[in-house]
């Protein structure tokens, strides 16, 4: 028998419970005290605000009641998740107000902006003038300063469905005409109840970061960013970017497709064929239109493609090739990875780890010296970096003619001291990403960041043998190199090209549900893999079987016709002599 059973009394059940922070700190409270409650008495006054917590890993927002002892790590303005919920919580404050101002308005949440910031339009009415956005943003202060609550509850679906219907949001009819739950979670801000995905804070008072600005068609709502949470920063105008969100309006109005409900109902109907084949169509007009700039310019020898990590860079630059070999342009595509600097010589992180996201650890200066002397016609051995040694070895001998462009993608391919020898007006830069995201709905909106994580999500599966876990591991430290040396010179670009599909998402549902499913309970990933799992659901899936073979999708998903293609017009002798690449041992004799 056990002789430490004395150690074991029956005992009341407690009336109190712990909470354990990551500092080694530990605070108690009756039990049903809210997670709020403990912050305020563990943090005070933080210079950055708290926002939400998790609570034994789990997301809970600042309403949560603690019932059982546990570890809480805060999380604040500056965390991911932390600005998600702010923005979210401000988003609601913004329609609550115009509800009440100008009840006969719709807002409509629509695209970030790179300073931070949604933009915003209004339907039922003319754009807001200086003077009612003043109100509107005088009235938001008002209601922060009051510190109202911001309640939850869950009803049945059925009731949120009417709820909506005689309010006339038939997009958000039509989307919980598709839920698979039979409840809903609504949050109420005074007399506003609405349907929003994700958590918010528990009330205005959180919500001191903000301000409006009039920004034709409609307005912007700027929030601060993560790197400076408690400032706005100045706003600049983004010309190209505007003009893309105001072109893929037109394409969403061309295709019928407001939000995710005329997906799926697309989907349905059995339209999503046709969803697809001019939602590929416009991406073809759109990369054949950047080709033509490219002719046009007359003296851009170098194209250089710069974008975020999967945002279909690889299958543009193909594709772009393919457009200009039709108008009788010739490409030869540099391959930037062969610059590195042997790996020696390469610089490190913080953490002493090799850094090859630094421009630093490119051989800049030959790689200037190679451009400069292929756009004269001279002949030019490349080098071709050996990544299991660390080292440059040398490569093909290469002669450009005068029809030659030269294509070069890569991270730093808007970084104007990638190129700084090559005059300007010899340089075509171009800047891919996913730029834009069909919403949820009319106040929810897709970020165009978890696009293209679900994008690398798939890919890293399909063709590097990575788990969901791998990908979700490396995404903050990718993320931190696209702020640091993509982000900043997008403006750079000559010309821009919005690599997202309409139609994606439900694609990538098939294919990335699975993958994020495997990822284990106990990860350290598990509230992303929660939250990406709750976007997928209100996407009805649809088979990769109708993507066309060339498409920027394919890249992803697999079953790419672009992916071991390139350009090899030019690149043999044919039987009659063309100006052209010119191979070493030919004694300068052309070959097409």
């Amino acid at each position: 028998m056990n002789s430490d059973v004395h150690l074991v009394w029956t005992s009341a059940p407690r009336r109190t419970a712990q909470v354990h922070l990551p500092d080694g700190r530990t605070f108690e409270a009756p039990v049903g005290t809210r997670l709020e409650h403990y912050l305020r008495c563990a943090l005070g006054d933080a210079p950055v605000p708290f926002i939400a917590a998790l609570v034994n890993g789990e997301l809970r927002e600042l309403s949560y009641k603690v019932w059982t002892d546990g570890a809480v790590e805060p999380l604040f303005l500056s965390d991911s998740d932390g600005i998600r919920i702010y923005r979210r919580s401000l988003s609601f404050l913004l329609i609550t107000v115009v509800g009440e101002l100008f009840p006969e308005a719709s807002v409509f949440v629509d695209h970030s902006l790179p300073f931070g910031g949604f933009f915003c339009e209004v339907v039922g009415r003319d754009p807001f003038s200086e003077g009612e956005l003043a109100e509107i943003e005088s009235r938001m202060h008002e209601i922060v300063d009051a510190d109202f609550p911001i309640g939850r509850e869950r009803v049945a679906l059925g009731e949120a469905t009417e709820i909506f219907r005689q309010r006339g949001e038939t997009d958000k009819v039509k989307l919980l005409s598709c839920r698979e739950k039979d409840t809903l979670t609504l949050y109420r801000l005074r007399d506003s109840r609405g349907f929003f995905h994700g958590y918010m804070v528990p009330s205005t008072g959180y919500l001191k970061y903000f301000t409006l600005h009039k920004w034709l068609p409609g307005f912007v709502l700027q929030y601060p960013r993560r790197s400076n949470p408690t400032k706005l920063v100045p706003i600049h105008d983004h010309p190209q970017l505007t003009s893309v969100f105001r072109e893929y309006g037109e394409r969403l109005r061309l295709l019928g497709v407001a939000s995710v409900s005329g997906l799926n109902e697309a989907a349905d109907t059995g339209r999503i064929r046709e969803i697809i084949l001019v939602s590929e169509a416009l991406h073809e007009q759109r990369i054949a239109h950047i080709a033509d700039r490219v002719i046009q310019q007359g003296r851009a020898r170098l194209v250089l493609i710069a974008g975020p990590s999967a945002s279909g860079k690889t299958t543009f630059s193909k594709r772009l090739s393919v457009q200009l070999l039709g108008q009788g342009v010739r490409p030869f595509a540099l391959a930037l990875d062969d610059y590195f600097v042997d790996r020696d010589r390469t610089p490190r992180d913080a953490d002493g780890n090799y850094d090859f996201e630094v421009l630093e650890a490119l051989d800049v200066a030959l790689f200037n010296h190679h451009l400069q002397a292929l756009m004269r016609g001279e002949e030019v051995q490349l080098p071709r970096f050996n990544f299991h040694t660390g080292r440059r070895a040398k490569g093909e001998k290469v002669q450009l003619g005068p029809d030659y462009v030269i294509i070069v993608e890569g991270i730093h391919g808007l970084n104007p001291e990638l190129v700084a020898g090559v005059s300007h007006e010899r340089v075509y830069r171009i800047y891919v990403s996913a730029l834009t995201q069909l919403n949820i709905d009319r106040h929810n909106r897709v970020p165009t960041t978890d696009t293209r994580l679900i994008r690398r999500i798939v890919r890293d599966a399909t063709y590097r043998g990575y788990t969901a876990e791998d990908t979700l591991r490396h995404w903050e430290m990718v993320r931190r190199g696209e702020k640091e040396f993509i982000f900043p010179y997008q403006e750079h670009a000559d010309i821009m090209f919005n690599s997202a599909l309409v139609y994606e998402l439900a694609v990538l549902r098939r294919l990335a549900e699975p993958l994020l499913l495997q990822v284990k309970p106990s990860s350290v990933h598990r509230v992303e893999v929660k939250r990406l799992l709750a976007l997928l659901q209100w996407f009805k899936p649809c088979g990769p079987e109708l993507i066309p073979d060339n498409s920027i999708l394919r890249e992803f998903v697999g079953g790419s016709i672009l992916r071991d293609y390139a350009p090899m017009i030019g690149r043999f002798p044919s039987d009659e002599p063309v100006s052209g690449l010119r191979r070493a041992g030919d004694a300068g004799s052309p070959v097409s």
